[in-house]
């Protein structure tokens, strides 16, 4: 059966006759485009969308996997951030930022003579709200892992046969996902939440989340300035807020070490958060619009 769907899907990329792949450096994009360049060599090109909401250390191992497994890759400016209607962070911010992509997209396949621009949405997918899907539609962006029937978990399976390094990645989204909808995206936010995200990967753990919270009227001021080992963060002075760390749920123990805990804490206070919290239902996707329990009578 798995054997199957990947002939149907070498097939599918083959009827393109070229090809630019969307890609992010993700588990499903990563795959897609591998297998489009050994099925299209010299007519698929992977683009990357570079914004505030991808973090710098997705972008370079985006970069090093193409280089790596030798498959073109070129990376382009989105401005999703200039749109208030992303920033407004509702339930349809991913819609605007696939808009934003597909509309940077369309133009670049043109002037690359390339026929058809595809995205990494799987058979998993279906059923989930997926607003960008939408945006998709409207341009008319194929999604051939879909089409196939692959699902996320034989996408990691075939990546694993092939040698991707990616076969086993954490699901990533982009750092927009960390701030609550309702409250506004701002790339200063996500400078902070880049910057807590690397901390805690630096110190070894797998499945990551700093969700970003906003403190309105508590009277808590931030540090007044950023420490200089965390000028190259770009982080700066920002409104009060929290951090609620998310990690595996293997990996609470080791982070709820006394000392390795307070260490965390200082480190995340130096970014700018006042309060720092730990999530002890671990990490979860979508955890930062969890709803608010109902009070008990």
């Amino acid at each position: 059966m798995l054997d199957s769907k990947l002939t149907n899907l070498r097939a599918t990329l083959h009827s393109f006759g070229s090809s630019l792949i969307a890609y992010s450096g993700g588990v499903d994009s990563v795959f897609l485009a591998f297998v489009a360049n050994e099925v299209l060599p010299g007519r698929s090109v992977a683009v990357i969308a570079d914004s505030p909401s991808l973090p710098r250390r997705e972008l370079s191992e985006a970069q090093d996997i193409a280089i790596r497994f030798n498959f073109p890759v070129r990376v382009v400016k989105t401005s999703e951030f200039s749109n208030p209607a992303y920033t407004a962070n509702d339930s349809n911010r991913c819609y605007f930022c696939k808009h934003e992509l597909f509309e940077e997209l369309g133009p670049l396949a043109r002037e690359l003579g390339l026929s058809v621009i595809a995205y990494g949405e799987n058979a998993s997918d279906i059923g989930d709200f997926r607003p960008g899907a939408k945006a998709a539609g409207e341009f008319h962006i194929r999604a051939p892992l879909k089409e196939v029937g692959l699902t996320k978990t034989e996408i990691r399976s075939l990546s694993a046969r092939f040698g991707l390094p990616t076969a086993d990645k954490p699901q990533m989204a982009c750092l927009s996902s960390r701030v609550p909808q309702g409250e506004v995206v701002t790339e200063q936010k996500l400078r902070m939440i880049e910057a807590g995200e690397n901390l805690l990967r630096d110190l070894g753990f797998f499945d990551v989340r700093v969700r970003h919270h906003e403190l309105n009227g508590t009277g808590i001021s931030p540090p007044a300035t950023t420490p200089p080992h965390l000028n190259n963060l770009a982080v700066s002075p920002s409104p009060p807020a929290l951090a609620r760390i998310e990690v595996g749920v293997a990996e609470l123990p080791r982070l709820l070490d006394s000392a390795g805990a307070a260490r965390i804490v200082e480190a995340l206070k130096r970014i700018g958060y006042a309060h720092v919290t730990l999530d002890l239902q671990g990490y979860r996707r979508g955890g930062a619009n969890d709803p608010a329990p109902k009070p008990h009578a």
